[in-house]
């Protein structure tokens, strides 16, 4: 093996191949702490977009899996996939060169198959979805092409689903038509990854707000639910809460008691914050407030009444006041949890209706994780708190489960259908200075993800593989050249620094295949014995110039960034080769 232009240097590289809590006493305060551990260093989500993070175990056992997805502030959209039968992490590089923005996080959905679908899209500037499906059941590392979904409208937040009741399809529900709650259904996808929108997309409601901000669920078999404002906070005051379902075998919206409010495609259900729209439809009305709400999840109890994780913020927006209101099969009734400071990030002039977040655990629903302010060893930072709730919805015990943290920690996520699986609660940790990458603010999400369970990665290096050892691959030969034998298994890892100005042709070079950046696409290439061919999806490089660029959403694909300097690994074990771009597979 030999390595061409455009390597400057190459350096040497060495290395051998509970969820119930029982109170006593009311408000009890538990001192139980979290041991955080760190998914990766660079990442971030917004949590209108779910599943960000799933976990999916097939009938058999064979697949048992978690994968929590983000995206980093140069633009790379990711998925980790822990593998508990294993024990097994990988870093799945779902799409590189991406709109740097954390609205763009990737949401999952699991196929009939155990194939594993991931959605993506730009903020509000692209009409269309992005999808990638595996090509192994329950394994992101092995993701097929990626596909696109051509919309009319505005595509954002896209939440999917599969029902029981209707199989051979799945529903994605976004905020799309006039930048209102909007739902389409496809066809689950075909062996080859395609898939056909059969029914819409329609707009779901109307409001008198230009913006409202929708979450949803489902009950698995007929129903999606869906909890939503009047409008966006910061310019709508008052802004009321509102709770709908669509039933999918008749496609109508619905009031929590059942009654037909619309039928979708049809008729178009308006809303409005006024008394008098909430004399007429009080079931529909969740909270009235006069000041400004906002949510972060609805979920159903075992029961299948509604619980929603919101936030009340006062009319300059310096108190944020977390709440828990649920239906309790004649009323809607609020929960006071905990008043979460004002806007958590660092920049003090924008998004003052950024709450640190919440999430209740849609397995056991009486317990909510709030970020929360806390006087700690670093002055004042965002801790993760859990709440547990009584039958008749008021808080029993409370327990401060990161502390004193150097950062905040912020949009805590549980991980949706995890069943028993012992990774159970996910978060954000760091800086935060906007949700998109600019000039005015280059640092953007700065963040890294945590979580409650050690997902540590490490390549898929097995034991006893070859390793190819550099040092200065300009003046030295390299040691020792394999062959792709069939039973010899390899890995080569190598930093390199790269030529920007004539950046393509082959990295790395062997007798039986080369590795390189394609000159037309710049993506990176896998050549077997000069014949065939094997491209990438990703583009070799990353969105940094938006760092330059004015804090937009206007549809621009600036220019690709290459990388200076770049770590490269490429293994094969088992018939297969598999290659990494900084760490993660790259496919």
């Amino acid at each position: 093996m030999k390595v061409m232009h455009p390597i400057k240097f190459i350096s040497c590289l060495l290395f051998v191949a509970t969820t119930f809590v029982h109170c006593t006493k009311r408000q009890c305060v538990n001192n139980t702490v979290l041991t955080p551990y760190e998914v990766t260093s660079k990442g971030a989500w917004c949590w209108f977009a779910d599943p960000r993070a799933i976990h999916h175990q097939s009938v058999d056992g064979s697949i048992n899996k978690s994968y929590i997805g983000y995206i980093d502030v140069h633009g790379n959209i990711k998925a980790m996939q822990h593998d508990f039968v294993t024990g097994e992490s990988n870093e799945v590089l779902v799409r590189s060169y991406f709109q740097p923005d954390d609205h763009d996080n990737p949401t999952f959905l699991i196929l009939p198959d155990d194939r594993v679908m991931i959605f993506y899209s730009r903020h509000t500037d692209e009409p269309c979805f992005y999808y990638r499906i595996s090509t192994k059941p329950g394994d992101v590392s092995s993701l097929g092409k990626e596909h696109k979904i051509a919309t009319k409208n505005n595509t954002t937040y896209p939440s999917p689903f599969i029902l029981s009741d209707d199989p051979k399809h799945f529903y994605i529900c976004w905020r799309g038509i006039s930048w209102h709650p909007t739902m389409a259904k496809f066809t689950i996808p075909t062996s080859d990854d395609k898939t056909e929108c059969v029914w819409g997309p329609f707009q779901m409601v109307q409001s008198t707000a230009s913006r409202p901000y929708a979450k949803y669920a489902s009950n698995g078999k007929d129903k999606i639910v869906m909890a939503y404002t009047t409008g966006h906070p910061d310019p709508t005051m008052p802004n009321y809460l509102y709770y709908n379902y669509v039933d999918i075998n008749t496609l109508e919206l619905k009031d929590v008691r059942g009654r037909v409010l619309s039928k979708l495609g049809e008729d178009l259900y308006h809303v409005a914050a006024t008394a008098a729209y909430q004399e007429s439809f009080s079931d529909a009305v969740v909270d009235a407030s006069s000041l400004r709400n906002w949510l972060w999840q609805v979920t159903l109890d075992k029961d299948e009444k509604p619980l929603i994780a919101m936030v009340t913020i006062n009319e300059n927006k310096s108190s944020h006041d977390y709440y828990y209101a649920r239906w309790n099969g004649e009323a809607w009734q609020k929960s006071f949890l905990a008043n979460g400071g004002g806007h958590f990030h660092q920049s003090p002039n924008i998004e003052k209706c950024y709450s640190g977040g919440m999430a209740i655990d849609d397995q056991n629903t009486n317990e909510v994780y709030c970020s929360v302010p806390v006087d700690g060893k670093f002055g004042r930072v965002y801790e993760i708190i859990k709440y547990v709730l009584d039958v008749d919805g008021q808080i029993c015990s409370s327990d401060t489960l990161t502390k004193n943290s150097e950062f905040n920690n912020i949009r805590p996520y549980v991980i949706a259908q995890r069943g028993d699986s012992p990774l159970k609660l996910t978060w954000m940790y760091g800086d935060y200075y906007d949700w998109i990458v600019s000039a005015k603010r280059p640092k953007g999400f700065c963040t890294g993800i945590r979580a409650d369970y050690n997902v540590k990665r490490k390549l898929n290096i097995s034991e006893g593989d070859d390793v190819l050892h550099y040092e200065d691959a300009q003046d030295k030969q390299v040691k020792r050249v394999f062959s792709l034998d069939p039973v010899d298994n390899f890995t080569v890892q190598l930093e390199a620094s790269l030529d920007t100005a004539n950046y393509w042709g082959d990295l790395i070079t062997t007798e039986c295949f080369s590795y390189g950046i394609d000159q037309h696409t710049l993506k990176a290439y896998v050549r077997v014995k000069d014949q065939a061919v094997y491209l990438s999806t990703n583009t070799f490089g990353n969105s940094d110039i938006w760092k330059y660029k004015p804090r937009a959403t206007n549809g621009v694909w600036w220019n690709v960034s290459p990388y200076s300097s770049v770590s490269l690994t490429v293994s094969y074990s088992n018939k297969e080769l598999i290659t990494y771009i900084n760490g993660a597979i790259d496919r």
